[in-house]
């Protein structure tokens, strides 16, 4: 038995190091963690490193939207060809990250957006309840986690009501991320002609063993008029009601005008993969007129495992590039990649303010002890690194210049870059980039600095914990 395991585990190496298509970081990541715990090594990988089958939009009822499609099509050639009209000067300086989410992905650019920020779960929630009872149409949420709790109650309570006045409600969620939900947590919601669905759902009987490869999008969109995207779930830990964080600080935003059919778009697409025998067609009332003449630049970005390209990882990578004056980030968890990781600091080496805040506790100890030494680096290049004091600090932001930013699911990590489904909103509007800085600065009141003397005074151990973290960092 124990010859077998061994081979096993041989094969598995020599298959990660000249097979798998992982980046090179990851592979000897994986391939230490084989050899030097053979056996428990095995089973890891099993759970957290298995290569992602990427068959999304091959089956009979995918989604598709030639309208979208085309749309961004023709605004890409338009670019190309020296056609194509910016409607501010914000957007065409920044036009080379407008082309790359255009060619990276369905991501066409919209002008006519107003936007609205929440960085408080109970306003969220309160804004959210509000265009749910408004809805008179259909109601499609997509949420990573969803738990049984007093707010999921009150969400699943108000959708059962909707659908029972026939408004169609589709409900998916993650099956890792919601696997605290009771199996009745829908039957009132179903009874009532509701339809729920849960993302990458195990085959086999008993539990899903698939940590990675996870559906982390929070979005909602209501009638095909409004959209949140953002980095709340539903829980009452994200209004604060949980004594191990304390105050949660994320970042969301709502918007109505175009981009909300993009949106849309991303949501159905989802939907149809997720859920092949309750698929949806393409149909005119879930993409209405849009009533917003004018308003804020902006692109809905989507990337996962099922994709050749990073999408946004690489719009991250074009806005720190492209800083002038300054980049602010607000990330739960600190675990770039070194293209990431360089790019921050070469921007910090010639003279431009970089500031990347995290939280100064830790939800998952060995991932902080990791964004830790990731952010002793940084120091160490002149970036200037925070800790966020007021309770958790959640939010997955980046402003750039005070004139573009992106605010989603995606943490600056490997996981978000490349294993999991996420959802990201890029937007070119001075007003909102302003506005995000000064929320920024208000959170820089309630945060500490790490400096270098930080890093030297931490103990043996605690530099060793850092090291060790960091060594693994890429399959976390």
């Amino acid at each position: 038995m124990s010859n077998i395991l061994f081979l096993t585990n041989t094969v598995l190496a020599v298959s990660i190091l000249f097979i798998e298509r992982k980046r090179a970081t990851s592979k000897w990541a994986w391939f230490m963690v084989l050899f030097f715990l053979p056996y428990l090594g095995l089973l890891i990988y099993l759970l957290f490193g298995k290569p992602h089958r990427k068959n999304k939009g091959k089956h009979s009822t995918a989604y598709s939207n030639p309208k979208i499609l085309n749309l961004s099509d023709q605004q890409l050639t338009a670019i190309d060809e020296g056609s194509f009209s910016y409607p501010s000067e914000v957007a065409e300086e920044w036009q080379h990250l407008i082309r790359m989410n255009l060619k990276s992905g369905v991501a066409p650019f919209t002008q006519n957006n107003q936007l609205e920020i929440y960085t408080d779960g109970k306003r969220k929630f309160e804004a959210l309840f509000k265009d749910i009872e408004a809805a008179n149409s259909h109601i499609h949420l997509e949420y990573y986690m969803v738990k049984n709790d007093a707010i999921g109650k009150k969400l699943i309570e108000l959708l059962t009501e909707k659908a029972r006045q026939g408004i169609e409600v589709l409900f998916l969620y993650d099956d890792i991320g919601s696997n605290s939900l009771p199996k009745n947590f829908f039957d009132a919601f179903l009874a009532a002609g509701g339809r729920a669905a849960a993302s990458l759902r195990s085959r086999m009987p008993f539990g899903n063993p698939r940590v990675n490869y996870r559906n982390h999008r929070k979005i909602a969109i209501l009638d095909g008029k409004v959209g949140f995207i953002g980095g709340f779930n539903v829980g009452d830990e994200y209004l604060g009601r949980d004594e191990k964080f304390g105050y949660w600080r994320d970042t969301h935003l709502r918007f109505e005008g175009e981009a909300v059919h993009s949106l849309q778009h991303r949501f159905l697409s989802d939907w149809n993969q997720t859920s092949e025998n309750l698929p949806v067609k393409y149909e005119e009332s879930y993409f209405p007129a849009v009533e917003v003449s004018e308003g804020a630049g902006m692109q809905v970005v989507a990337s996962g495992p099922d994709e050749s390209l990073d999408q946004i990882k690489n719009g991250y990578l074009r806005m720190i590039a492209q800083a002038r004056k300054s980049i602010y980030i607000q990330t739960p968890y600190l675990i770039p990649d070194l293209a990431i990781l360089d790019a921050l600091s070469t921007a910090a080496l010639s003279g431009i303010d970089v500031r990347v805040m995290i939280p100064s506790k830790a939800d998952h100890i060995f991932v902080f002890s990791a964004s830790l030494s990731y952010a002793k680096d940084l120091v160490n290049t002149g970036v200037k690194v925070y800790t966020y004091g007021n309770g958790f600090l959640h939010a997955k932001t980046i402003v750039v210049d005070g004139k573009v930013f992106s605010i989603g699911s995606a943490n600056m990590d490997v996981r978000s870059f490349s294993l999991n489904y996420e959802a990201n909103a890029f937007g070119y509007d001075v007003k909102t980039a302003e506005e995000m800085i000064l929320l920024y600065f208000n959170d820089l009141k309630l945060s500490e600095e790490l400096t270098k003397e930080y890093f030297q005074e931490l103990s043996l151990i605690n530099r060793f914990r850092l090291q060790i973290a960091q060594l693994v960092a890429p399959i976390l």
